[in-house]
């Protein structure tokens, strides 16, 4: 590489992790810098450089440290393996198993109970991540690999990750043990700190775009299903969660989105004759169960009228669903439109 060598302060600012980390790697793994001038300390060239961003790639998506460094060492000798830029993953399938997990309350970013706080393995520290963790208890690797590329504000890894959970699992899985564990541990972590807003806003926005990238049915008919935020909320991601779900079974829908006032739902229910109307409350202020009692007595009402969400207050009208897990979820819309 010439003069264009770098230094490991060098290599450790691009690659967002912490020199200590480097040094680890170089002892532990063998992926330590290979130019030698007399005189001088070692420095690391461009194929280090790649070996380095495979190991770093892989385990953030979960694979063994010990793993990653052997799939890095002879990334060089695999033409398109490594990739200095910061598109998607490259390791070969079935390199990092994506394992079964629990499947958490359908309730956003703040379920009931919430997993308690555990001490995983810290991320490598550095400008994205400071040597901070997301806290996420007992987690499969893909929740622990798309926690540490969140804390690094790696949104292309953090999207690879989750795309490779919808494609492998079915959307209800990959949200249940990848998206809801890392939405609750960094929710967790801006309460106790009062920080990372920044890794909030991206973990959210990664997961809407693979939801919203999960492929829509053509419908013969107009979707009978309506999803809607209640009055002032707005917080829509399990709602897009379960119009992803939806279309994975099948079943076609309207997303409302946030903040829907009552009239305004009142008209969309007479203008599209929904089979099912799920409203979703995130928070007690906007959880006012009189909502869906005037879903319920609609002059047409939807044979399936649900609550989502921690936010409803007091209790539930008669006639209305209470919505626990997505699974559930998607099993009872299925059931009103079939």
């Amino acid at each position: 590489m010439g003069d264009d060598a770098l230094s490991a302060g060098a290599v450790a600012r691009r690659l967002g992790v912490a020199v200590t980390t480097l040094r680890t790697w170089h002892r532990r793994y063998g992926l330590g810098p290979s130019r030698h001038v007399p005189g001088q300390h070692r420095r690391y060239t461009a194929q280090d450089l790649d070996r380095l961003e495979v190991m770093l790639r892989l385990t953030s998506q979960g694979v063994a440290p010990a793993e990653a460094a052997a799939w890095a060492r002879r990334s060089t000798s695999s033409a398109g393996f490594a990739s200095s830029s910061a598109g998607s993953a490259s390791s070969p399938a079935g390199l990092a198993p994506l394992l079964a997990g629990s499947a958490p309350l359908l309730t956003g970013s703040a379920p009931s109970p919430a997993p308690s706080p555990a001490s995983p393995a810290p991320s490598p520290a550095g400008p994205g991540g400071g040597g901070q963790a997301i806290p996420l208890g007992p987690a499969v690797p893909a929740a622990r690999g798309f926690a540490r590329a969140a804390m690094r504000l790696d949104a292309p890894v953090m999207r690879t990750i989750l795309e490779r959970a919808v494609g492998d699992w079915g959307v209800v899985r990959a949200w249940d043990d990848v998206a809801v564990p890392v939405l609750v541990g960094i929710g967790e972590r801006y309460q106790a700190t009062q920080r990372f807003v920044e890794v909030e806003h991206l973990i959210s926005r990664c997961i809407s775009e693979v939801l919203g990238a999960v492929p829509r049915p053509r419908a013969a008919s107009p979707a009978r299903v309506l999803l809607a935020a209640a009055d002032e909320e707005q917080h829509t991601l399990p709602l897009e969660a379960l119009a992803a779900a939806l279309a994975q079974a099948g079943v076609p829908t309207r997303m409302l989105g946030g903040r829907v006032p009552p009239p305004a739902l009142d008209d969309a229910i007479t203008r599209t004759g929904p089979a099912a109307v799920v409203l979703w409350s995130q928070i007690g202020e906007t959880g006012d169960a009189a909502q869906l009692a005037r879903v319920r007595e609609h002059p047409h009402p939807p044979l399936l009228v649900a609550a989502g969400g921690p936010g409803w207050r007091p209790r539930l009208p008669a006639g209305v669903a209470q919505l626990t897990t997505l699974a559930e979820a998607v099993e009872l819309v299925c059931a009103a439109v079939r």
